[in-house]
């Protein structure tokens, strides 16, 4: 029987953090929060000072992803805004956890 995440369907989006989360543990809280919500892909650091990455899932579980990233990210972080990016449906995943990338 299909679970409620497989009628869902797989959406992969990337996405763009802006404001103070460099040196916040921003990577590390992201792959915690997204392993939590089962979620493949990435994340790292840029050299403009912004955190950009890929996730992977169900659709309701990369939305609260989405509202995680925008709304509360690590506890130090001070998160002025998020792009997201070429979101598309996805029929299997690209990765095969969510890692952070140096």
């Amino acid at each position: 029987m299909a679970s409620e995440y497989d009628k869902q369907g797989l959406v992969s989006v990337d996405y763009e953090v802006f404001g103070k989360v460099q040196g916040v543990f921003f990577r590390k809280h992201t792959q915690r929060k997204a392993a939590e919500l089962n979620l493949k892909g990435w994340v790292m650091n840029t050299a403009q000072g912004t955190v950009i990455g890929q996730l992977q899932g169900p659709k309701n579980a990369t939305r609260e992803m989405k509202t995680w990233l925008r709304e509360i990210g690590s506890p130090k972080s001070k998160i002025e805004k998020v792009a997201f990016k070429n979101e598309a449906p996805i029929t299997s995943y690209a990765f095969k956890t969510f890692e952070i990338r140096r």
